[in-house]
């Protein structure tokens, strides 16, 4: 198995349903040139016997790329794991972290964490199938797990059965009660069971996902694991997610204008394809979040992308208006 870069894993974008698209990853890779970013969770079925051209979709510039794989079945991971190294993926992570109804049904995600030995037969099996590192991303455990012994025993199992590392969403999954959205801001953060896993296990890379929302927190946390994972903070507030790089890296922040318009020959080429405008700009609203003209940026773009005819010049706009009321604020 290829080991992995300990200087990729110390900031990355956690995958989003949704979200981390094919268009938000290279948006992300603008504003995060050392991040590593994750596909949006992928069911092993899906990508088998679905359309991998759409649901496998990346660029060379997105690495280093993990897909992540939802599914419990070891055969059906295997075969999916062996078709993501066909398709240039750097790991391949599976999802032991979802709460959602759909996603139970299935009995995969947040639900794994009560089968710790059929998961680490799913990540024995995918690690078999590939050289490409297989990794797990879990909570800390279920409804109203309390026990540390328990949660460290579950990693102690898949990384015995070949994971290459982990990445701890820092709260329990309850699977009745609450929704996805209420699983990610009602539990409570336990970074300390993250933080007491790295000294108990050094060898191990840990990452750390849950509510980090600040530079601050994000220096915090790595001077206990060796990496943070930012979710919707980086999603709706992107520059963030730029500063943090440029941080880690001894680097200065580009100005946000500058970092949009070096989306453009992205944009363009996708539009020559068809793709419609909307879908790539959804994934910037936020960039000038907190900033004066923010709410006219966005306001420009959510109202004109949907045309049929909206191209790059609704995104200069966009720009253009930020710029004036920053003009005007500072007369």
């Amino acid at each position: 198995m290829t080991p992995l870069d300990p200087a990729s894993i110390r900031l990355s974008v956690a995958p989003m349903m949704d979200w981390t698209d094919v268009h938000c990853r290279q948006f992300h890779r603008i504003l995060a040139p050392g991040a590593r970013l994750y596909t949006e969770m992928v069911h092993a079925n899906a990508v088998i016997h679905g359309d991998r051209s759409r649901l496998l979709a990346a660029t060379p510039e997105q690495a280093p790329l993990a897909l992540q794989l939802g599914g419990s079945e070891p055969a059906l991971l295997a075969e999916a794991s062996r078709i993501a190294a066909g398709h240039g993926f750097d790991e391949i992570n599976l999802n032991c972290g979802c709460p959602s109804d759909r996603v139970q049904a299935g009995r995969f995600g947040a639900c794994l964490m009560r089968e710790p030995a059929l998961v680490a037969d799913c990540v024995a099996a995918m690690a078999s199938a590939s050289a490409v590192p297989v990794t797990v991303k879990c909570r800390l455990g279920v409804d109203e797990d309390d026990d540390y012994a328990v949660f460290r025993d579950f990693v102690d199992g898949a990384v015995a059965a070949g994971a290459a590392l982990v990445v701890v969403h820092a709260r329990n999954a309850w699977l009745k009660g609450l929704s996805p959205k209420e699983n990610r801001e009602v539990p409570p953060l336990r970074y300390d069971w993250a933080h007491r896993l790295k000294q108990e296990r050094p060898a191990l890379p840990v990452v750390v996902n849950g509510g980090i929302a600040t530079l601050d927190a994000v220096q915090a946390q790595l001077a206990h694991v060796d990496g943070v994972m930012l979710g919707r903070a980086a999603y709706h507030d992107p520059y963030l997610l730029h500063a943090a790089d440029a941080m880690l890296a001894g680097r200065d922040c580009r100005p946000r204008a500058e970092l949009l318009r070096a989306l453009r020959p992205y944009v363009e080429a996708r539009l020559a394809e068809g793709v419609a405008l909307k879908h790539i700009t959804r994934h910037i609203l936020g960039l000038f979040h907190g900033q004066p003209g923010g709410r006219m940026f966005r306001q420009i773009l959510s109202e004109g992308a949907h045309r049929p005819d909206a191209d790059w010049a609704l995104v200069e706009r966009a720009i253009a208006a930020t710029e004036g009321v920053r003009s005007r604020v500072a007369a």
